[in-house]
């Protein structure tokens, strides 16, 4: 069954199934021949988090997609470089770093030390893949499509986190990876060794970004920036959620009220953080924090898009709206894809509506050096 399905493909299966699909009574079952090895060692089934992977009792993981992976290398659609790089080996946390070709300028002429366009360095792009916390990778097909596209149209540096993965590691262990590879790619950005950040990276424009779990992650780094700070004084210039993952007892405006999917929203997301976060903790439910707990939120503008087919729209619309109503004083913009589901600029990249939304995402980066859709877009 892996790679027959694209991860994007099975998240849409999984968040927006009908209820009756989604109760945990009516849940397919595994497979017999999932569910044995050879000696039978793994029969027993702890929790089948459909479509992603079987935990059995045994402790084995058995995932059915995300699990492939491509090698760093220079892209030739793009001309972007990227490489891999251990940040801690005794932690098991890498890194991919991405570069875009550094050859010609805007102006056409050979790039010095100032790009011919006012920037003698590169934005600095942070980025937390997808997956329910329990699937994908930094290094997979999938990602590495879209961190080429999006390194080639913006000219950022972007670095894609290999963070720990659920259930083999549980929350918070995935927020701690990632405010690692942050610490560790600003830390090289001021004085090396690594020579890509060091002689490109520009902490004055660090932007943070990531899709469904992964725009979970960069809000929650997002956070503790502010509680922590930030080495060498480097701030946060934007924050991108792409159709990222909340959720909550209860229900918000336009989202569901059926209980059984509720139940499930909720038994997952006890899966990945081994019960250690309720529900309503503010790590996956945000709405919920008080007006004031909205100031630790380390930057100055926040782009969350949204797809309208998608069962988690509702939470990003609340949450813009929730960060507007409260005591944090930055720009927060909505941007929606109607008619279209959960990360759907992952599985289709190349339609006209994907294309849109890149549009969106760089012209964010780059602040409003790229024209962005008129409609869709609110403020």
């Amino acid at each position: 069954m892996a790679g027959s399905l694209s991860f994007s493909s099975a998240l849409l299966l999984l968040l927006n199934m009908a209820s009756a699909l989604l109760a945990p009574s009516a849940l397919p079952r595994a497979p017999a021949s999932v569910g044995a090895t050879a000696d039978g060692g793994d029969g027993d089934i702890d929790f089948f988090f459909f479509p992603f992977l079987v935990f059995y009792k045994s402790g084995r993981v058995q995932r059915f997609m995300g699990t492939d992976t491509v090698p760093a290398s220079t892209d030739p659609a793009t001309g972007v470089d990227s490489r891999d790089v251990v940040v801690d080996a005794a932690a098991g946390l890498a890194v991919r770093l991405y570069l875009p070709s550094l050859a010609t300028n805007c102006t056409g002429t050979t790039v010095t030390d100032d790009d011919g366009c006012g920037r003698g360095r590169l934005p600095l792009l942070v980025f937390y893949h997808g997956g329910a916390f329990v699937t994908e990778s930094a290094f997979s097909p999938t990602y590495h499509r879209y961190l080429n596209a999006l390194v080639s149209r913006a000219r950022v540096l972007a670095l894609s986190v290999e963070y720990h993965l659920a259930p083999e590691h549980r929350l918070p262990t995935g927020y701690d990876d990632a405010w690692a590879a942050l610490r560790w790619a600003l830390t090289n950005a001021r004085s090396g060794p690594d020579p890509w950040l060091w002689r490109h990276a520009d902490l004055a424009r660090l932007f943070l970004a990531g899709d469904s779990a992964g725009g979970n992650i960069a809000h929650n780094v997002a956070l503790r920036a502010g509680q922590e700070g930030l080495d060498g004084g480097a701030t946060v210039r934007g924050l991108a959620l792409l159709d990222p993952y909340f959720w909550g007892k209860r229900p918000v405006p336009s989202e569901t009220s059926d209980e059984d999917t509720r139940r499930w929203h909720e038994r997952t997301w006890s899966f990945v953080c081994g019960g250690r976060y309720g529900i309503d903790h503010p790590v996956i439910n945000p709405v919920a924090m008080p007006r004031e707990e909205w100031q630790r939120l380390a930057c100055a503008r926040v782009l969350v898009t949204v797809a309208g087919l998608d069962m988690l729209s509702a939470r990003g619309r609340a949450y813009v709206h929730a960060l507007k109503a409260s005591e944090w004083r930055g720009d927060a913009e909505l941007y929606e894809t109607p008619g279209e589901y959960h990360v759907y600029f992952l599985d289709k990249p190349d339609s006209e509506k994907a294309a849109k939304e890149m549009d969106v995402v760089v012209n964010f980066i780059n602040g409003g050096q790229v024209n962005k859709p008129a409609s869709r877009m609110l403020t």
